[in-house]
This record gives C-alpha cells, sequence and structure tokens, in this order.
C-alpha cells in the first residue's frame, strides 16, 4: 500500500498541470482585434511572429498592477530587443485600450480581447484570475513561461534568455 502511494504521489507531482508547452486549439481560435479594429485569431498573430521570442503581457488599461508593473517592462524592451512585445489587452471597451497604450506610451504589439478577462478560450486556457500576467513563447511556438504576475519575476528573465 506504501509503494502504491509513493508512486501516485510521484506521478501526480510531476504532471505538469500548470505548465503547459502549447496553446490549446481553442485557445488559438480566439478572436482578438488589432490596433485597426482587424479580427484575427490568437494562432495568426503567433504565426506572424514565428522564428521569434515573444513575451505575452495580458494586461488592462483599469489595471493598477499592469500600470506599476510597465516600467519593468520597458525595461525588459531595452534589454532584449530582439523580443516582440505582444500585449493582450482585457479592456472591453477598444477605447479605452487605445488611450491606455497611449497615455502609458507602451510600445509594441497590441491586440484586444473584447471578451475581457473572464471570458473567452484564451483566458479560460491560461486560467486568468489576475493581471497583469505574463507568458513567454519560444522560437519554436512553445510556451517556456507560462506564469508570471510581476514583470520583474526573475523567471522571464530565465525564459526570454533560455535558447533553444
Amino acid at each position: 500500500m506504501k509503494k502504491i502511494l509513493l508512486i501516485l504521489v510521484v506521478v501526480i507531482s510531476s504532471c505538469n498541470l500548470e505548465k503547459p508547452t502549447e496553446f490549446s486549439n481553442l485557445a488559438l481560435k480566439e478572436v482578438v482585434f488589432d490596433l485597426k479594429k482587424s479580427q484575427k485569431t490568437f494562432k495568426s498573430v503567433l504565426d506572424t511572429y514565428r522564428g521569434k521570442k515573444i513575451l505575452i503581457d495580458v494586461w488592462a488599461s483599469w489595471c493598477s498592477d499592469c500600470i506599476k508593473g510597465l516600467p519593468s517592462v520597458k525595461n525588459l524592451q531595452k534589454e532584449y530587443p530582439d523580443v516582440v512585445f505582444l500585449f493582450l489587452s482585457v479592456d472591453k471597451s477598444q477605447s479605452e485600450w487605445k488611450n491606455g497604450i497611449r497615455r502609458f506610451k507602451i510600445s509594441g504589439e497590441h491586440y484586444n480581447l473584447p471578451k475581457g478577462m473572464k471570458n473567452g478560450d484564451f483566458v479560460d486556457f491560461i486560467n486568468l484570475n489576475w493581471i497583469p500576467r505574463y507568458l513567454v513563447v519560444d522560437e519554436k511556438g512553445e510556451i517556456s513561461l507560462f506564469k508570471a504576475t510581476r514583470a520583474s519575476d526573475n523567471a522571464i528573465v530565465d525564459a526570454l534568455n533560455k535558447t533553444i
């Protein structure tokens, strides 16, 4: 009985439930809007940057923690100029989203998840319950960092420095 329990504990603890390496098909099919109000799938956005490392910043213009993290994100942009910085806003209002980009001078690639942070296949996949949320996608399109909630998290730097 003890051996079975030990095996069960090892199997469960080795499962990587909170660290998927690829996006679900439903998450990839999620519709996002670009700054010109064009609809795209999340997959088509990722495909645009295939072969490059991508830091995804899930944020909103109304989120004080997101705004507090921007100086750290801007520092990362200076340190890693070859990385694509992909900002996914969960603002439900496109005008507030665009005003936030201008107001906080956020440079990078910008898309909007129009269903907000509580609805949609992408936010369900990443189990979004707090923003900001940072993910890193490597050059092969695999998720190398699934969850960071602070832009100053060393795991982000580790994932950006990781070579494939």
